[in-house]
């Protein structure tokens, strides 16, 4: 039986209800073209995966009833990872984020770097007036590694001389410090010592790794699911899947597939060509037993923890994404 969000939410809906509550207080402006801007971002939010985190985290910790920390730390985390998003589509010269009008489409990038500017300083007076500095201290680091992560990224995509080393720390920057930082965020803002803060936020980068190999894995994937197909081969980024079909093959054939990659222009039959080598070559089977390999481990340091409701509801929700199909 598939268990469905909701019901993995269960033990801290409330939470979350007065979250979305609170976040939207937040957002509120008294100038008007930012308050129609911040009023925009919050109707377009996700599922909330990351307020999840801090909280289910902050309950396994001991943190039940949740304190109020543990609602600022995910208002932070919100506020400075919809920073980086916002300016994130000013770099990428994107329009659309998750089926949305991006804020530079809308409004020009001028505007969307100020709002992200906005964001980040609104998130760091919300932990400065209420001393949350060990709460501020885990964020910031993750947004720096985020950056370096981006540009670690951008750096390698010029020659696609990518190994899995270089690719597993990109994705650990960019993708893994973020689902830390909320697990951590969550056991540090229930008062939880240095080794249960360091544990919880181990569990989340774990975590973070499997969940962006689950997303790599969907640009091989059929049109049925969300993302575009090819999308990351058409963007020249190299991923575990073809690093890994890349080391099995012949250089000739290593010659001509990079070739595809790197003036693929958009172009279908040279996009399909890279899929088809991947699949061909076993890189969807590897990239599969090495997202199982880390979610096992995620699921081993959970266990660590006292048995309880959240604790539960945090193994279904990695079972979740991770068996997810968009």
């Amino acid at each position: 039986m598939t268990v469905t969000l909701d019901q993995i939410q269960a033990p801290i809906a409330a939470e979350m209800e007065e979250f979305e509550k609170k976040f939207r207080q937040s957002m509120q402006t008294r100038q008007l073209l930012l308050d129609k801007i911040m009023g925009y971002i919050v109707k377009r939010k996700g599922k909330q995966i990351r307020p999840m985190f801090v909280f289910f985290t902050a309950k396994i910790s001991g943190g039940d009833p949740l304190p109020e920390a543990s609602f600022r730390g995910a208002a932070l985390i919100e506020l400075l990872h919809t920073a980086t998003l916002v300016h994130d589509d000013v770099v990428d010269e994107s329009n659309y984020r998750r089926g949305f009008f991006s804020i530079n489409a809308l409004w020009k990038n001028k505007i969307a770097v100020l709002v992200g500017d906005y964001l980040l300083s609104k998130g760091l007076l919300l932990s400065l007036e209420n001393n949350d500095y060990e709460l501020l201290k885990i964020v910031s680091n993750a947004v720096k590694e985020l950056s370096e992560g981006e540009l670690l990224q951008i750096e390698k995509a010029r020659r696609l001389d990518i190994t899995e080393e270089v690719y597993f720390e990109i994705i650990r920057q960019k993708t893994a410090s973020l689902i830390a930082s909320c697990c951590a965020v969550g056991a540090a803002s229930a008062g939880a010592d240095a080794p249960t803060v360091e544990r919880a936020r181990l569990f989340g980068e774990k975590v973070g790794m499997a969940f962006q190999i689950k997303d790599d894995l969907f640009d091989f994937g059929t049109a049925e699911i969300g993302k575009p197909v090819g999308i990351d081969i058409k963007e020249k980024k190299m991923t575990l899947p073809l690093i890994y079909a890349l080391q099995q093959a012949d250089w000739l054939t290593k010659r001509r597939v990079i070739f595809n990659v790197k003036n693929n222009d958009g172009r279908k039959d040279r996009v399909q060509a890279v899929i088809d080598f991947v699949k061909q070559s076993g890189g969807l089977e590897y990239a599969i037993r090495v997202m199982e390999r880390y979610r096992d481990e995620a699921l081993a340091i959970l266990r660590t923890f006292p048995e309880s409701a959240s604790r539960t509801s945090l193994e279904q929700l990695i079972n979740y994404t991770i068996e997810r199909n968009h």
